[in-house]
Formats: C-alpha cells, sequence, structure tokens
C-alpha cells in the first residue's frame, strides 16, 4: 500500500494514490457499507482487503508494472471497481471497455491501447475468442480469479500523478480515440462532484449509468468513495430494477441521461416515484429536453445539469441544488475548479449574450489523446481543450448549451442551431426521436430538414410544420419532415448525425 501521511510525514502527496479514499475510510468506518451489487454489500474494510488481494494478484501473477494498460470487459460490478482501485495502487492504467461494441472495434481498442491482461465477468466469456483473434499473447483473466497470489515484494508504486484511465471516446467519426486520465483529474473531478452534490458520508449513490464511461464513473460512483459514502450498483440500466429495488427510502442521489429519464416517466412506476430523501436528480447531457426537467420538478425533485466531456472529465460546468429550479434548461455555471472560455469564430472571447465555443481548462481535464498528438493538437490550445459545443453565457454567469459547433447551419448567412429545432420538436405530439440536419440549397446555402420517428402513426408533416409556425423563426423552420423507422445510432445510444446527413442526401436523390 503506498504510504499515507500519518505513517510518514515526510512522504510525498504523490505518493497518495487515490485508493487511499478507501483504506482511509476503513480505518475510520471499517463496518460502514461501501458497495452494494447484486445483493451483496461490502463494507470499507472488506473492500480494502480485496484491493489489496488484487493489487498483490496484479503485481505477483500478472507481473504488471507501472504504466502497463489493463482492461475490463463487462457490465458494471463490484469487481470492476475493485479493479480500478488496485491499478490505481500500482500505477497501472485501466480501459474500461464499452461491451455494445463489435468485436472488431474492441479488438481494435485493445491492440490501440496495447492491453496486457483482459479481466472479463462471465457475460461475456463466449465472446473472448472473436474480440482476442490476433492479439497475440494478451492474458485473459478474472477478477480474484484463479491466481496463487504470490507473494508480491511490493504491491504498490503508483502515484497520484499517473494515469489511471484510458477511456476512448465513442468514434461517431472515424476510428475511437482514447483519452488519457489521469488520478490527479479524478480527484480534481471529484472534488467539483463533491460541491454540486454537496456530497458527504451520508450519501447513498445509486448508479445505473454504465462504467465504460466517465458519467458513470466519474460523475457520482467515484466521488461517492471519496466522501465516505455508499454507492449501490446496477449491471445496467433497468427501469423495473429501479423501481423494485425498494431503496428509495435511502438512496440520495442518482445520475441519468435523456434516454433512461423517458424510460423512467413512461415507467407505471413513475406516478408513486415519491423517494424520501433523494437530493437531486443529476443529468449528464448537452441538451436536456426542458419537458423532462420538468416532469422531475413536479414532485420536487431537483435536476441538476452536469456539463462536460469524456476529455475534461468530465464535470466542468453545472448546476447546484439550490439553482435547479430557478434555471431551468441552463446547463449551469463554470465549475468550482474550472476555467472556461466562450470562444467566437476570430478566436476572441465572445461577449455574454453572444455564442461561441467552449474551451475549458482544469486539472481534471485529459492529458491528451493515447498515441494521437496530432488530435491531440487538434483539440487542445495552450492548455484549453476545445470542445466543440456552442453555448452562450448570460450576464449572471449562467452557460446555456446552443448546439455541438459542427452541427451549426449557415441559411442565409443566418446561423442555425439544430438542437434549438430539436428541443421544440420533441415536445410536440405524436414525435418519437428527431435529428436536424442542414442538405445544401441553391437558395440558402443550407436549409435544415427535421428527420423523424412516429410516436402516433397519423402524424403527418403537415401538422408537424404547422405547429413548428408558431414556436420557431420562419428561417429556422425545417423545409421538409423526413419519417423513419429509427434513427442510426452508435454502441454509446448516440444518434450519428453524419448518418442521419447521408439519410437526406440519399431521399434527395431518389425524388
Amino acid at each position: 500500500m503506498t504510504k499515507m501521511l500519518p505513517d510518514s510525514m515526510g512522504s510525498s502527496v504523490e505518493e497518495q494514490t487515490i485508493d487511499t479514499w478507501i483504506t482511509g475510510h476503513a480505518e475510520f468506518t471499517p463496518h460502514k457499507a461501501a458497495l452494494i451489487f447484486d445483493g451483496r454489500e461490502t463494507t470499507y474494510a472488506g473492500l480494502s482487503e480485496k484491493i489489496s488481494a488484487e493489487a498483490a494478484r496484479l503485481a505477483g501473477d500478472y507481473a504488471l508494472k507501472r504504466g502497463d494498460r489493463i482492461a475490463w470487459y463487462g457490465k458494471n460490478s463490484d469487481e470492476q471497481i475493485i479493479l480500478l482501485f488496485a491499478a490505481a495502487r500500482l500505477g497501472l492504467m485501466l480501459v474500461p471497455l464499452n461491451w455494445r461494441l463489435a468485436a472488431d472495434e474492441l479488438r481494435y481498442v485493445l491492440s490501440d491501447a496495447g492491453v496486457r491482461v483482459l479481466f472479463h465477468d462471465a457475460t461475456f466469456e463466449g465472446e473472448l475468442p472473436r474480440v482476442t483473434r490476433e492479439l497475440d499473447g494478451i492474458v485473459k483473466a478474472r477478477v480474484g480469479g484463479q491466481g496463487s497470489i504470490r507473494t508480491a515484494p511490493q504491491a504498490e508504486g503508483g502515484r497520484i500523478t499517473d494515469p489511471l484511465l484510458l477511456v476512448y471516446t465513442s468514434g461517431t467519426t472515424g476510428r475511437p480515440k482514447g483519452a488519457v486520465i489521469t488520478q490527479q483529474a479524478v480527484f480534481w473531478n471529484a472534488l467539483s462532484s463533491r460541491h454540486a452534490f454537496r456530497m458527504s458520508d451520508t450519501d447513498v449513490t445509486l448508479n445505473i449509468l454504465p462504467m465504460f464511461h466517465v458519467g458513470g464513473l466519474n460523475i457520482q460512483t467515484l466521488p461517492t468513495f471519496l466522501a465516505g459514502g455508499t454507492v449501490v450498483l446496477h449491471a445496467q440500466f433497468d427501469p423495473n430494477a429501479f423501481y423494485a429495488q425498494g431503496l428509495f427510502d435511502a438512496v440520495t442521489l442518482v445520475t441519468v441521461v435523456p434516454t433512461i429519464l423517458r424510460a423512467l416517466i413512461s415507467h407505471p412506476d413513475w406516478k408513486g416515484f415519491h423517494p424520501s430523501r433523494l437530493k437531486c436528480m443529476a443529468i449528464g447531457s448537452t441538451d436536456v429536453p426542458v419537458s423532462l426537467i420538468e416532469e422531475v420538478h413536479a414532485k420536487s425533485i431537483p435536476v441538476v445539469q452536469i456539463y462536460g466531456a469524456t476529455e475534461t472529465g468530465p464535470v466542468s460546468i453545472y448546476q447546484t441544488i439550490d439553482e435547479a429550479f430557478d434555471t431551468v434548461g441552463s446547463i449551469g455555471r463554470r465549475g468550482l475548479h474550472s476555467a472556461i472560455r466562450i470562444v467566437d469564430a476570430e478566436g476572441r472571447d465572445a461577449d455574454d449574450g453572444a455564442p461561441g465555443e467552449i474551451w475549458v481548462k482544469a486539472p481534471n481535464c485529459f492529458t491528451g489523446y493515447w498515441n494521437n498528438p496530432e488530435a491531440t493538437r487538434n483539440s487542445t490550445k495552450d492548455g484549453w481543450f476545445r470542445t466543440g459545443d456552442v453555448a452562450v453565457r448570460d450576464g449572471n454567469g449562467l452557460y446555456w448549451f446552443r448546439d455541438r459547433l459542427k452541427n451549426v447551419l449557415i441559411s442565409g448567412g443566418e446561423n442555425i442551431y439544430p438542437a434549438e429545432i430539436e428541443r421544440v420538436l420533441s415536445e410536440l405530439p405524436g414525435i418519437g426521436e428527431c435529428c436536424v440536419v442542414g442538405r445544401p440549397d441553391e437558395k440558402w446555402g443550407q436549409a435544415p430538414v427535421a428527420v423523424v420517428t412516429r410516436a402516433d402513426a397519423t402524424l403527418t408533416a403537415e401538422r408537424v410544420l404547422s405547429a413548428l409556425k408558431e414556436r420557431i423563426a420562419r428561417f429556422k423552420q425545417p423545409k421538409e419532415i423526413l419519417f423513419v423507422d429509427a434513427l442510426p445510432k452508435n454502441a454509446m445510444g448516440k444518434v450519428v448525425v453524419d448518418d442521419v446527413r447521408k439519410l437526406v442526401l440519399s431521399a434527395d436523390s431518389q425524388t
């Protein structure tokens, strides 16, 4: 175990890797529940012991050294938490794999990261031969598995400045890129989360988001361990399990995304959902329909919006519980430890009320893309991460998301933000999902087209366009409504805008 200041006042702060969160709480509150998963409750003392055993196994049985990469291929599990903190102790890098990816995509990530040991759960054991095909030398293992835990002379060696997470972006275009996130970044991100949610050791956090994404890991899960609270973990989101688990007399925090919140609101049990201790419902997404927020607010539960990206850890801008009811639709204020710029097309700081790209500089930001200096240079400038998102800051210091920079349309010299149109569309009766893209137009340069799925089979384009006339400016109104059975999405469930554009162009060529 790494040295702690009480043992040696001469120890460097760099030696206090984030696993000391667990060992520290194990000393103060050894019998307190740290983690609940699949009916198993693990105390802080028990979790500390499991981390020590796994660190010894990693260093001894697998001879892993500081800087080596390991991967987790499985659904949310207490095993992943144990593996992460053991990796931190040794200075290893953990690659959390998106289990929704195809075998070829997973193989690319494993190869690009140079993973030495692939840890997996029982669910995906049958997929391993296809995923690891042609990856010579990679070891396949289970957490706490058959290893002998040979005596490791020094099951430690990590530093707070070491890279800990290698998280691959969803790759909506081209190959995914691996964002390198240090233990130090995880720590600072946890401090911001603690501020956003008023976290303390009395909190019980329910995590239903996948932990192959920084949203599932870093918005509330890891910060709860820093605070000394309890994490309740679901293997994956299931609305029936959400309502059936019977812990809502205890749960104080939960994070959702819009698709999950829609599923919860449409569930029959939503009507009777009145959690007694829930302080807030956090939502991690750039653009959240106000109608969803209002559904939750009607139950007197504040919705706290968190803005960020994989590369920012992700917590960069957020609302607080105090302001949630009064700032509906805002993504909040700059994080306590973040610096934020809104930068216009000329590279200047935009005035309040003027749109610009969000730039972030914070100690919780990534250090760059793994083995990809060109991509790192293209996304950063003078220590600022360029998010590619457009927002407006108002005179009160609140930020309001507009759209992805690459999605902005220029029609007749006017900037059109598709997300603004999508927000209005999503509130119209009969519409399921929607995505607005531009198509070439001889007169205007670009014209907006709305690609829509029906929730009501009788919905017509005329009804949609008629409803929009009262809600948005004429120049923003879509020139066409294109109905489809489903929007193209990637493995993360995000709409692939480039594929939507191809649908529109293909439809044009057939008319």
